[in-house]
């Protein structure tokens, strides 16, 4: 179905609530990227640059819980399993707020990911159930611009935070946070999936769902395009303290730093819901691609010229430009994997952003692991990973008509 109309104030808060949901795993990174040395150090990691394995950790706990609360949305209701997710979140940040060791805070992260699963991903199949194609892609986009937010102020937040308490006070901080999301969420959000349309909850019609999935080129096809995406992105999130500070050395200016390059997601966000109704998002997302990919193969041939650490402006030109690129993409690619499976958005929301998540993990890794002294690292990453995701949309278009 498509929605009906809202008023325009009912809409500004769907968009905002929508927003905040499905922000929940970028506050859990972007609040504590600040923190990453300082928790390494304090908890005996092996090595001090090791703080982008709490990124991964993360996010590896947020893969495996997409895989669970999907199809539980798709059985028992969107709103029970926001909830239980919330739980899960509250519980991994006191779990990693309060421990001296560096195995128990990775598990602390890994237990947050997985409870961050469920806003994340019960989000977007509560979008499905209401819109489709590209009125789908709006709403995300319109929701992707004030998702933005978060990443702009998160990392100053994390800053504050660290300043009054110490890096255990960005826990605390996502802590009350999430409680005051998910009370928003409890009054304000009503159940978008009737009993009527719910699914069993059984391994065989999971695994019935799946398979159907794997058969939808579409399906299938855009969501490895959007974990070749993804990749860069989480990769960039693990090396972005490195980078700034260690690189640049922007010191204490790294969260305005960090900001000013999520503002052109937000940007792209604002550009793609205005134009996807009239121009579609294949379009829109193969342009993005190319340029995407253009790009970073021309900034990485002047690497040579700057001996691997190009001047900070001339790196946040680059940076701003492909972020852009990434913004349009993140509007479009989820909408673009699940338009063919609205009768199971749950399962569907899950698989696309497990897959995403999974396939972007080791990619992410393989950048940020790499960055050491020079940005070459990061930028033949989103190169070489934009050329492949260029591949894979060809494939998955073939034949088809713009959507």
């Amino acid at each position: 179905m498509t929605g009906s109309p809202r008023p325009k104030a009912a809409f500004a808060e769907y968009i905002a609530l929508v927003a905040l949901l499905i922000s929940i795993g970028a506050l859990g990174t972007d609040i504590m990227l600040p923190a990453l040395e300082a928790i390494s150090r304090d908890l005996g990691a092996p090595n001090l640059h090791d703080g982008h394995f709490l990124v991964t950790a993360f996010f590896l706990g947020l893969a495996g819980g997409q895989l669970v609360v999907g199809p539980l949305s798709d059985s028992f209701g969107r709103k029970p399993v926001v909830y239980c997710g919330y739980g899960v979140f509250v519980v991994g940040c006191l779990v990693a707020g309060f421990t001296d060791s560096w195995a128990v805070m990775l598990a602390g992260r890994v237990l947050q990911g997985m409870g961050a699963a469920a806003p994340r991903i019960v989000t977007v199949a509560m979008v499905r159930d209401q819109f489709e194609g590209r009125a789908m892609a709006r709403i995300m986009s319109f929701a992707m611009a004030a998702f933005i937010i978060v990443p702009i102020v998160a990392p100053a937040l994390g800053q504050g935070l660290i300043a009054l308490g110490g890096w255990r006070a960005t826990f605390a901080g996502l802590g009350v946070l999430s409680v005051a999301v998910l009370i928003w969420f409890y009054f304000r959000q009503t159940e978008t999936l009737p009993p009527a349309d719910r699914r069993a909850f059984s391994l065989r019609q999971i695994g019935g769902g799946i398979a159907e999935i794997l058969r939808s080129r579409v399906a299938l096809g855009y969501t490895l395009t959007a974990g070749l995406v993804y990749g860069m992105f989480v990769g960039y999130l693990g090396a972005a303290q490195q980078i700034f500070q260690g690189v640049y050395g922007v010191g204490e200016l790294f969260a305005a730093y960090f900001a000013l390059a999520s503002t052109a997601l937000g940007g792209a966000a604002l550009v793609n819901a205005a134009l996807v109704m009239r121009l579609g998002m294949r379009r829109l997302t193969g342009v993005a691609l190319v340029a995407l990919t253009a790009l970073s193969f021309g900034f990485w041939m002047m690497m040579p010229l700057f001996a691997g650490q190009p001047p900070l402006a001339l790196f946040l030109v680059w940076q701003l430009s492909v972020f852009f690129c990434v913004g349009i993409n993140f509007g479009n690619l989820n909408a673009l994997a699940l338009e063919p499976l609205g009768h199971m958005a749950g399962l569907g929301a899950a698989f696309v952003g497990s897959l995403a998540t999974f396939l972007s993990l080791p990619l992410a890794a393989a950048i940020s692991a790499r960055v050491d002294g020079t940005v070459v690292p990061l930028i033949a990453g989103f190169a070489l990973l934009g050329l492949a995701a260029c591949g894979m949309m060809v494939w998955t278009n073939r034949g088809r008509a713009d959507a």
